[in-house]
Parts: C-alpha cells; structure tokens; sequence
C-alpha cells in the first residue's frame, strides 16, 4: 500500500505526494537532451521540454477509445444488441442529443468532434479511478528506477487542457472567419455590446478579454478539479491500509466529477464553436 512504499522510498508524506505530482519530462538541459530527475530540472528545460507520460497515457486512452469505437461499428447488429453495442449507442446518442440542443447552424463536424472530446477527457479524468501507486509504480520497476517520475493522470497537466481550450480557440476563430468572413468576425467585437460605431473602441475593450479569457478558463476548469481530486487520492493514500474506505467512497464521488468535466468540456465546445457560426441580421 502506499503507506509502505512511503516507508520505503519517501522521508515524509510530503515528498510522497509531490514525487507523484512530478512528471517524466525529457528536454534539453545545459546542452544535453535526457530525462529530468527533478522538479528544478524539469521547470529548466524550458518551454520545448515534452512531458512524456501524460503524452503517452494521453496517445494509448486515444488509440483505446478510436479502435474500441471502430471494433463497436463493424460489430453492429439489428437484432438483440450486446452490452457494448448498448453503451456505444447511449454514448453517441447523448452526445447527438447534446449537440442538437446547444448547435443551431449545420456543421457535420460538430458532432464527430463533441464524441471525441467527450470520450477522450471522459477516458483520461478515468485514470484518477486508478490506484495512484499502481501506474508510477509498474513505470518504475519498468524502467529500472525507483525514484522515476511518472504521472497517470493527463488531465492533471496544464499542457493537455491547455492544448485541448487553445485547439477549441482557434476552431472558433477558423469558423468565424468561414462563416462570417472578416469584416463579420470583427464586427462581433466593434460593434457588441453597444451597436454604435463611435462605441466601437469601447465594444472593443469590453469584449476582447472575455474572448481571450475563453481558452483559459476551458483549461483551467478542467486541470484545477481533475488536479485537486488527485491530491486528494494521494492524501488518502498516505493512510496505508486505513484508506480502502476513504478512497472507495471518494472514488465514487469522483466518478460524478469526471463524468461532469468531461461533459462541461464538450458542451462548452459545442457552444463556442455555435457562436463562432451564428450571423447577424
């Protein structure tokens, strides 16, 4: 438990829980490319440093969901449906249910990219579920390194919310651009909240930073509930044998946080990218 690998390989709780909160970063540090072996290494290497776990648990939850879906849809039956064809349907249903009461205009699009948003985030906020020695652990006795940094939980990285709000962002953008050309998109910011062409410099002030502000708090949302439902696990954790009730019924908590980032994430998607093609008459 975690208790005992505490014991064994941290001086405090302390350091347990910030050594589980590190990465496995590989970057260039004073002119060699490796792996970081601390926090103060990592943060060193600078913006061109790749977290290599959440990467990888980030690339493998992508491949599972895709070739699970994919498997799913050339199983298809007309007759008495599995248990996973039942959860597929569900899933899409929900997700066509959901775009079709927050996307008013006509974009193909839009609703293969709400699955796949909902899936993937839906998939890696799931890895908190997982024990937290479990994953950092097998990594370690994998590699061969007892004090190896490895991180499960991607959701839990600024970088993968961020890069997730930041391709959102500039979806909306490409689209408003699309839909209602240039002159259209800057007037969403000249001439709103005040329609008055002589207001347009304060129409500009008001609207711009909530615009900017979009792909921020999409990421922030996400990375602050999935990284405090982390550290909580972890805390839990330090109790050794004593947490199997707490991390039980905080886990099945957290199965209503994850299953509700995930869905906020994809609604709130839905709803840019259905501003980005709303036209004014």
């Amino acid at each position: 438990m975690a208790e005992s690998n505490g014991d064994l390989l941290y001086e405090s709780g302390t350091e347990y829980v910030s050594h589980h909160l590190g990465f496995l970063t590989f970057g260039k540090l004073d002119g060699h490319w490796g792996f970081a072996h601390s926090a103060e290494e990592a943060a060193a290497m600078g913006f061109w440093a790749i977290n290599v776990d959440t990467m990888l648990i980030s690339f493998m939850l992508a491949l599972g969901f895709m070739g699970f879906y994919y498997f799913i849809s050339r199983k298809m039956t007309s007759d008495v449906p599995g248990l996973a064809q039942n959860m597929v349907e569900m899933i899409v249903e929900f997700v066509i249910e959901s775009v079709d009461g927050a996307f008013h205009a006509k974009n193909k699009f839009i609703a293969p990219l709400a699955l796949t948003v909902f899936s993937w985030v839906f998939l890696m906020n799931a890895m908190d579920l997982v024990p937290v020695d479990w994953i950092p652990l097998s990594a370690q006795l994998i590699a061969g390194d007892s004090h190896l940094y490895f991180k499960a939980v991607p959701t839990t990285d600024i970088n993968i919310t961020l890069g997730f709000a930041t391709t959102v962002f500039l979806m909306v953008i490409y689209y408003s651009l699309k839909v209602k050309g240039p002159m259209g998109f800057a007037n969403d910011f000249l001439m709103h909240p005040f329609p008055k062409w002589y207001l347009a410099p304060l129409n500009l002030l008001l609207e711009l930073p909530g615009f900017f502000a979009k792909p921020v708090s999409l990421a922030l949302r996400l990375y602050g509930n999935m990284f405090a439902g982390e550290v909580i696990f972890l805390v839990i954790a330090l109790l050794g044998w004593y947490q199997l009730p707490l991390h039980f019924a905080w886990a099945v908590f957290h199965i209503l946080v994850i299953t509700l980032q995930a869905y906020l994430f994809m609604m709130l998607t839905i709803v840019y990218l259905n501003q980005a093609h709303a036209v004014d008459h």
